[in-house]
């Protein structure tokens, strides 16, 4: 340990990043537990994912402990668990394959956009939209439907069920394509603004 009182903080032992792995490492666990149809479990697994998400985001601004390493690892930790978890319902039969291929495919059309930009230009900041942030809150509300649904036949969860996987399709394409015309709108306006310091 550095006796320089100025000395960074090494990001990957400061709790919001320390839980944001807590929630990657919880992955393996969350897709077991579904696949060998021990819905209560994932439930719980699932639920706590989505707890350590919300108390990671809380530290970071309370303990002024916000990072650039935590900026790019606390979306990929997110959907890591969700397009794997998605894949998973879709083997087990418990989603239609429309709503998987949507949610994969955008998750995966993003990141190579993101990873062509990055080759071509440099990093370039995209923030949150209220589509993503939006489609974001559906797909964990339609995997939250989905394994309640194994618990119980009660009619309000099945309504839950159909509204979030309506909501997550709605959503998918909506944010994807508010995406598009993001990455458009910076492509056309780079030339003028210069690119990227490399």
């Amino acid at each position: 340990m550095s006796d320089d009182p100025n000395a960074r903080p090494n990001p990957l032992r400061t709790a919001p990043n320390l839980l944001t792995l807590l929630r990657i490492c919880m992955a393996p666990f969350l897709v077991a537990a579904i696949l060998e149809s021990h819905y209560l479990l994932s439930f719980v697994l699932f639920v706590a994912a989505g707890l350590s998400d919300a108390l990671d985001g809380l530290l970071a601004r309370v303990l002024k402990q916000r990072s650039m390493l935590g900026h790019y690892l606390d979306p990929v930790a997110d959907k890591l668990l969700l397009s794997t978890i998605f894949l998973v319902l879709l083997h087990k039969s418990l989603i239609p394959i429309t709503v998987t291929v949507l949610v994969f495919g955008r998750d995966v059309a993003i990141l190579l956009v993101a990873a062509i930009l990055y080759a071509a230009v440099g990093r370039r900041e995209f923030q949150p939209s209220i589509f993503g942030k939006a489609n974001t809150l559906a797909q964990i509300g339609a995997v939250a439907a989905v394994l309640l649904s194994q618990l119980t036949a009660a009619h309000w969860i099945t309504w839950c069920r159909t509204a979030t996987l309506d909501a997550t399709m709605a959503l998918t394409v909506a944010s994807g394509l508010h995406y598009a015309w993001l990455v458009l709108h910076r492509s056309a306006t780079l030339p003028a603004n210069g690119s990227a310091t490399r």
